[in-house]
């Protein structure tokens, strides 16, 4: 609701079935003209400053008008966007200025204590913008795709791909991001992005210097890729209330993905949201060799799809646990550190044996932690668990895990037959966790992962990307003039 007089502390709010009260806090900042947001899920209460508010309403507006200019733009122009944009980010000149707003991003996220890990941007992150871009550029055109036909006597119907619309992107200190996202051009939609605070630099420059240019130069509107040009968290909460978007997406995990989420949804906005991350290996019968390499690599760097709890059947544990410990080791001596392991009430023991005089890695844990997702920033860190069974595992992933990533080690079928059957994960492998990434595994950048919190995903594939955000239309050609019911 929009605030057209001063909030008094002591007003009470509506949210959802209940009421709050508003605090002494909250109403001192409040001011005419500010909207104020009720959470119905959270019951919280989140003030939108009104230059915010419009703001976002302008960047909403300009993408839906150009939304409609881009269904006359032609695929060939579409094409040109995506090469333009890769030229541009591939010469040294124009990034160099990139590099110099990102240097200064990331100094000033170090000296707020922030993570910096995603927000750098690398050369290898560089490389993969770059060939982002060109796997746009060189992806069959989708736009009033035909799906399905179906002929009758004197008529037709036709299941045809079309655009969704304007597509609401919040995400944190990721610039790659950028690249990705542009694919709903693709398609033909177009994008409004809100980046936070740690990232708005960088992502500023790349509009000015990447997008903007590359949008002009192939003819596409201006307004097809939008950027908020505000680090205030009230900026995703007033986009992902807006009802004129079509699909919202948060990029991230916790508290702030999940708000984002119940906001869009209680506004009647579809929303893609990631959940808590962390990847789980079920170690059935496994080949010793493999075993190491699947572990070490998918410990290589913390993202959602990261190892984060291992399950050792009890009959295999004296032999396995100290090839996990050597991977552990092998990943964190990349890194210059060493690892912490989390020994699950009687995997302790084992895995400070296996340790021997370096046991100071291993921490004491219990069941109820396997729901906890490791969040580190260099030292690999993981959760070992003992197992009766494959089954066992199995049932404790369905439990505790975020029903996300799952991976079975075994050369055993029946135990990867089981695991495929009986673990409520979308993505499900038989080798290191870190495959589950569009770009890598289905050659397409990757939007984000479909909204795959609790395990199954909705329609559409589990990878959302840019040529996967569409709807369907339905076109008849009659050609019965006579034809009734």
């Amino acid at each position: 609701m929009q605030i057209d007089r001063t909030v008094q502390a002591g007003d009470w709010v509506a949210v959802g079935r209940t009421f709050v009260q508003v605090s002494h806090e909250l109403a001192a900042t409040m001011q005419s003209g500010d909207q104020l947001l009720a959470v119905a899920t959270t019951s919280q209460l989140c003030r939108i400053p009104a230059n915010v508010a419009v703001l976002v309403s302008d960047a909403v507006e300009v993408a839906q008008r150009s939304f409609a200019e881009l269904s006359q733009v032609s695929d060939e122009q579409i094409t040109s966007f995506f090469e333009t944009a890769a030229q541009l980010l591939s010469d040294d000149g124009v990034f160099s200025r990139i590099l110099t707003a990102n240097a200064s991003d990331v100094s000033d996220a170090i000296k707020r204590g922030r993570s910096t890990t995603r927000l750098e941007l690398s050369d290898s992150m560089r490389r993969d913008m770059i060939d982002s871009l060109r796997m746009w550029r060189d992806m069959e055109p989708s736009r009033d795709k035909q799906l399905s036909e179906v002929v009758h006597d004197g008529w037709l119907v036709e299941e045809r791909k079309a655009p969704l619309g304007v597509l609401g992107f919040v995400f944190e200190g990721r610039p790659n991001v950028f690249a990705d996202a542009t694919g709903v051009l693709r398609s033909g939609n177009t994008v409004v992005f809100r980046i936070g605070s740690d990232a708005l630099g960088t992502a500023k420059q790349l509009m000015a210097l990447v997008v903007a240019p590359a949008l002009q130069k192939s003819g596409l509107p201006i307004g097809a890729v939008v950027l908020i040009d505000s680090p205030e968290h009230a900026a995703g909460w007033a986009l992902f209330s807006d009802a004129r978007l079509s699909l919202a997406v948060a990029r991230g995990s916790g508290e702030a993905v999940a708000q984002l989420g119940a906001i869009a949804q209680q506004s009647g906005v579809p929303v893609s949201l990631h959940g808590t991350g962390g990847a789980w290996m079920i170690v059935g019968d496994a080949d010793e060799s493999r075993l190491r390499l699947v572990i070490e690599n998918s410990l290589d760097r913390k993202v959602c799809n990261t190892l984060n709890v291992i399950c050792v059947t009890r009959q295999n544990a004296l032999e396995q646990i100290p090839i996990l410990v050597r991977a552990a080791l092998d990943a964190a001596k990349k890194r210059n550190t060493l690892p912490v392991v989390h020994g699950v009430d009687d995997a302790e023991v084992i895995l400070r044996n296996a340790f021997a005089e370096i046991d100071t890695c291993v921490v004491s844990a219990d069941t109820a932690s396997l729901g906890i997702e490791y969040e580190w920033e260099n030292a690999p860190e993981f959760a070992v668990v003992l197992v009766d069974d494959i089954e066992d595992a199995t049932q404790l992933f369905n439990r505790y895990s975020p029903q996300f990533i799952v991976s079975v080690v075994s050369r055993s079928t029946d135990d990867v037959k089981k695991v495929w059957e009986m673990c409520n994960a979308p993505f499900v492998g038989d080798g290191f966790t870190r495959w589950v990434d569009g770009q890598f595994a289905l050659l397409r950048p990757e939007l984000g992962l479909s909204n795959w919190q609790q395990g199954r995903l909705f329609a559409r594939p589990g990878v959302l990307s840019g040529d996967s955000a569409y709807s369907v239309r339905l076109r008849v050609q009659q050609f019965n003039d006579n034809l009734h019911r």
